[in-house]
């Protein structure tokens, strides 16, 4: 028993001291990598003042915290079609922020995190979102990981960001460049953070889901349930006080302004929201209540308050709505008014109130 006792004390003083050499090596092997390190760093150094904001963003992999799909390139064999489009919104919005850093040096740290240190639009997207809407008990490395997993893996959401942005440059006369939606009108991010909702929602992660949409309504006033669907070409302009249900569903190059609902009428479970067909215009302050359908081309003007279908390419407007020219024999819209932003037209024609 003593002997026994003797070699087991032995054996786990000469496993002690083993560990102990291995990590005294480990150590003196960092140190003489960290110094290694810092003089090939200093020789290396450009004077390019670009070159002194690379080391700034650096994100860890949380591969195994959240779940992430293989990165899809944007040479994908579905994408081929559009990738000269796609290439050339990215390169369009790289060239625009190298301008902008000129034009005001003081920004060239914020321009570099934000676009020119990605190599893709989706990195860039995903990293802004994930700094938007972090908070101190959210990191934005993990929603970084989040938002770019979903965007890569998903072909239809790389193509409606696209879409989205041509929409908002095309319609809105505010915005001034590709990069300047991307980076400051909150429509297009709350637009882009609910497709990432949307489809965490059809994947039955609804937690996270719903998690992205509060994130969303606090930080840009936009609130879109996860279950909402939405084409692509989605222009909220302004977005302040946008509000869409659950069940409601979006077309293709549709026009929403600020303080929009697109709701419930309080007293329906199931399928209760609105069903916005394409190329659609509505009017700020508008409620579309219940699920009611409002057809293709068509236009709501500003502080309506819908409670019944709207026929395609027609004009609806007042509280509550009436069309213009009368049910039975409708005005008839000529163009797409999501695409001419005409929210006047044949209004004005029928309010007897003139100034």
């Amino acid at each position: 028993m003593i002997l026994r006792k003797s070699s087991l004390i032995g054996r786990r003083m000469a496993a002690c001291v083993h560990n102990s050499r291995t990590d005294q090596t480990t150590t003196r092997n960092r140190i003489s990598l960290s110094s290694s390190f810092d003089h090939h760093h200093h020789q290396s150094q450009r004077d390019n003042s670009l070159s002194k904001y690379g080391s700034i963003y650096s994100r860890p992999s949380f591969c195994n915290l959240v779940s992430c799909s293989p990165v899809q390139p944007l040479d994908h064999p579905k994408s081929i079609e559009n990738d000269v489009v796609c290439d050339d919104i990215w390169l369009k919005m790289r060239e625009e922020a190298k301008h902008d850093m000129e034009q005001e040096p003081l920004l060239l740290n914020y321009y570099y995190i934000s676009i020119l240190s990605h190599k893709s639009l989706e990195s860039a997207l995903a990293n802004h979102l994930a700094m938007k809407l972090s908070n101190s008990s959210l990191s934005s490395n993990i929603l970084f990981e989040v938002f770019l997993s979903i965007i890569n893996e998903d072909y239809e959401i790389k193509r409606a960001i696209r879409d989205d942005i041509k929409a908002v440059k095309e319609r809105d006369p505010a915005c001034i460049s590709l990069v300047h939606c991307m980076l400051n009108f909150k429509g297009f991010l709350a637009c882009q953070a609910h497709r990432v909702a949307h489809k965490l929602w059809s994947q039955g992660r609804n937690v996270l889901a719903l998690l992205i949409q509060n994130r969303v309504s606090e930080v840009f006033a936009v609130d879109i349930h996860p279950g909402a669907k939405m084409g692509r070409g989605i222009l909220l302009d302004h977005a302040t006080g946008v509000v869409i249900g659950e069940t409601a569903v979006i077309g293709n190059n549709v026009s929403i302004l600020h303080n929009v609902t697109l709701g419930g009428t309080g007293k329906t479970t199931g399928d209760r929201h609105p069903k916005i067909g394409d190329g659609v215009l509505i009017g700020a302050g508008t409620c579309v209540l219940g699920n009611v359908k409002i057809g293709d081309g068509a236009k709501i003007g500003a502080g309506s308050v819908v409670l019944k279908e709207v026929p395609p390419r027609t004009t609806a407007a007042g509280n509550p709505a009436r069309l213009m020219g009368g049910k039975g024999n409708p005005i008839m819209l000529d163009k797409i008014p999501s695409e001419t932003m005409d929210h006047t037209s044949h209004i004005e024609e029928w309010s007897d109130y003139v100034i």
